[in-house]
């Protein structure tokens, strides 16, 4: 969903949503509900004060597919693909205090991992910007369309382009296996109970080198 689109949900103007995201703006509890109803998420979670940007979400798989394509066959397993968005939202918290794209990362057994990742999936594929490759019933691989290339990421800067580059990097060459592991590992997800929404802030007592 656009911007647009969910300020006509909340019945307010673009640029009064915008400021929602930007936290210049409260919302009134029938507001908040429509929210929590659009995204997902509970009011409870939204009391983080973190609004989730949901086509930027969408923009961070594509640039990771981007990657990947770039760099081999273009084909990121789901659950790998969950685990960078994830160490990109969270490091960029740890560098800048705030979250890249504002989404709540859940503690499941394959997560950390947004209640609207695979939503997004859904909806990416619908819109035949993916492909979902299910040939192998045991690893299901995302890429992203040819034509699809060709649409800029405009929600996503440079600082945030560089820093999914890098993690994208470092694990191009490593088993899904590798990183769930290494996220599992990680004080957030140590921290908090299954099905628990990971607070952003966990991420601050890390260990620099263990951060993505």
């Amino acid at each position: 969903m656009s911007q647009q689109e969910i300020a006509d949900r909340l019945g307010m103007s673009r640029p009064s949503y915008i400021l929602v995201e930007q936290g210049k703006k409260e919302l009134s509890l029938s507001e908040a509900q429509k929210i929590s109803n659009i995204f997902g998420i509970s009011l409870k979670d939204m009391e983080t004060g973190i609004i989730p940007d949901y086509e930027k979400y969408k923009e961070m798989i594509l640039s990771f597919l981007r990657f990947f394509s770039s760099n081999g066959d273009g084909k990121v397993p789901k659950t790998k693909l969950a685990k960078l968005l994830y160490l990109a939202d969270f490091s960029w918290f740890y560098e800048k205090m705030e979250s890249m794209s504002g989404m709540q990362y859940r503690r499941i057994q394959y997560g950390p991992v947004p209640d609207l990742y695979f939503r997004a999936l859904d909806e990416l594929e619908e819109e035949g910007r993916i492909n979902r490759d299910n040939k192998n019933s045991d690893v299901i691989l995302i890429s992203e369309n040819e034509g699809s290339k060709r649409s800029p990421l405009n929600k996503l800067n440079k600082q945030e382009l560089d820093l999914i580059k890098k993690i994208a990097e470092k694990w191009k060459d490593k088993k899904t296996r590798d990183i769930v592991n290494f996220t599992h590992n990680q004080l957030p997800f140590k921290l908090c109970a299954p099905d628990e929404i990971i607070p952003y802030e966990l991420i601050i007592q890390e260990d620099p080198k263990y951060v993505y």
